[in-house]
């Protein structure tokens, strides 16, 4: 009998939560696992990149909550690289800082499994970091150490030296401590450190709530206490906490912090609206309602057209997978109904000709007046508005339309459909994507309602909803603005 041999089990920080921390490597081996054995302090989407026919297993603890015992995740982690199979064990943070780490990457070397560690990026610096603290400053503080919080320092079996660590001339900053602080605070202080001294605590660091408070050691309990400061958390204690009021950077650069936000977008095309959403601090609920399906086609022959007139990116993206050589459109004047069209057209090496400064057909119609045109292509979808095909062919073209995909409804499950319209806002990008998201989710209330143009309010319109905020610029990016906008209006 043939022995199998051992997989490679990779040990694997996903960093503190933010997923603009996580590594090319990290990145990399996901997406190569056989298996990956999660924990639940992970940026949201990391696993996104996994191959569909991984095995992804939920390992996660959760402070106060249900626990996957560590021996479970171990036995875990062996048996499935004895099979042959390559193993991430995807941990929040760092594996070997309070991580546990270095116990699974034991159990392997007494296993003989080969295995790797894959540092990330720790919350200990990262939250501070994100919360204007650093841990060290000159002329501050030149040493700092890290402490786990988990233990009760009045413990008698405790690990920590609580009188040494008083001492220790540096920051302190306590991993998992937010349900210990009252103790934390009386042994440092009965250790010699004074009550005055500053203390930052900051929940959920680099996430998109991510907030934190100040405070001192005398007051830092009740603080954290009167805010409802939960795990999982990390706190500062030492004079470079009260830094946090000065470099505090965070709020400006996240102006959506605490805000959820809706995607409705097709899956392929979310990613991108998701991931500037998520870098401006908002949280993300990806409710699909829409998937573009291609079609059977054939490109005819580019040269009797003196126009070709894409209407939208995936038109651009579905003519490219026909017609491989944008040399093919040399000679043509090239058209894009907007900047997204425009720039998907760049993607592969074209420069659109004629670009109107509103992404809609009756914005094209008026930027094409002048140019001769006498036998024109429009690549599109299935079902779209004639707007453009019927003023050109009332100009005395020829039109040929090219229908390259179709839109078909997105299924919607309860749980997406209820977070969806628990959302603070939800976008739509397409008359389609309205239409289907009330088809799937049965009604539009509940979230203000943001349309990227004109035809997409008309849509919201058509099922009885103003949409509360229309883009001046009809692209995924000028949404975006938009949004941005009216969250700041809401808050001034």
């Amino acid at each position: 009998m043939t022995e199998t041999t051992p997989g490679t089990a990779y040990l694997v920080g996903a960093g503190p939560g933010d997923r603009g921390l996580m590594t090319a490597r990290a990145l990399e081996l996901i997406a190569r696992a056989d298996v990956v054995l999660y924990d639940k302090l992970i940026p949201e989407d990391a696993l996104s990149g996994a191959r569909p026919d991984a095995e992804l297993v939920d390992v996660g603890k959760i402070g106060g909550g249900r626990q996957v015992p560590q021996e479970t995740t171990t036995a875990l982690l062996v048996e499935h690289a004895l099979a042959g199979k390559d193993v991430v064990r995807l941990k929040g943070g760092d594996p070997f800082v309070f991580g546990r780490g270095g116990e699974e990457a034991q159990a392997c070397a007494a296993h003989g499994i080969p295995f790797q560690v894959v540092p990330g990026v720790t919350a200990g610096i990262a939250a501070s970091a994100y919360a204007g603290v650093p841990v060290t400053q000159r002329g501050v503080a030149a040493a700092v150490a890290f402490v786990t919080g988990h233990e009760d320092p009045a413990k008698p079996e405790t690990q920590i030296d609580w009188p040494a660590l008083a001492a220790f001339p540096g920051t302190l900053v306590f991993y998992m401590g937010v349900r210990q602080l009252p103790r934390i605070a009386e042994q440092l202080v009965a250790g010699g450190r004074s009550p005055e001294e500053p203390v930052a605590v900051v929940e959920r660091g680099t996430y998109g709530d991510q907030r934190s408070i100040r405070g001192t050691l005398a007051t830092i309990a009740e603080d954290a206490a009167v805010a409802e400061i939960k795990p999982p958390s990390i706190t500062v204690i030492g004079p470079v906490a009260a830094l946090h009021d000065e470099l505090q950077w965070l709020d400006a650069a996240r102006p959506l912090a605490g805000v959820t936000v809706a995607v409705t977008r097709a899956r392929a095309q979310a990613s991108a609206l998701a991931a500037s959403l998520r870098a401006l601090g908002a949280g993300v609920v990806e409710a699909p309602s829409i998937r573009i399906e291609p079609l059977e086609a054939l490109v005819p022959p580019l040269d009797p057209y003196d126009l070709v007139a894409f209407t939208s990116p995936n038109a651009v993206s579905r003519f490219f997978d026909l017609v491989h050589d944008a040399r093919d459109l040399a000679g043509q004047t090239v058209a894009a109904i907007g900047p997204g069209t425009a720039r998907a057209l760049r993607a592969h090496g074209i420069v659109a000709d004629v670009v109107p400064p509103r992404s809609i057909a009756e914005s094209l119609v008026e930027a094409l007046e002048g140019v001769a045109i006498t036998k024109a292509l429009i690549p599109r979808a299935e079902e779209a508005r004639d707007i453009l095909p019927a003023a050109l062919e009332g100009r005395g073209a020829t039109v040929d339309v090219l229908p390259l995909y179709r839109t078909v409804p997105e299924p919607l499950d309860r749980a997406a459909r209820d977070a969806a319209l628990g959302a603070r806002y939800a976008t739509f990008t397409s008359a389609s994507s309205v239409r289907f998201f009330h088809a799937a989710a049965g009604t539009l209330d509940g979230p203000r309602l943001v349309s990227i143009g004109p035809a997409t309010s008309a849509a919201l319109r058509e099922l009885g909803h103003e949409p509360d905020v229309e883009a001046e610029v009809h692209t995924p990016d000028g949404l975006v603005a938009a949004l941005v906008a009216d969250v700041a209006g809401a808050r001034a």
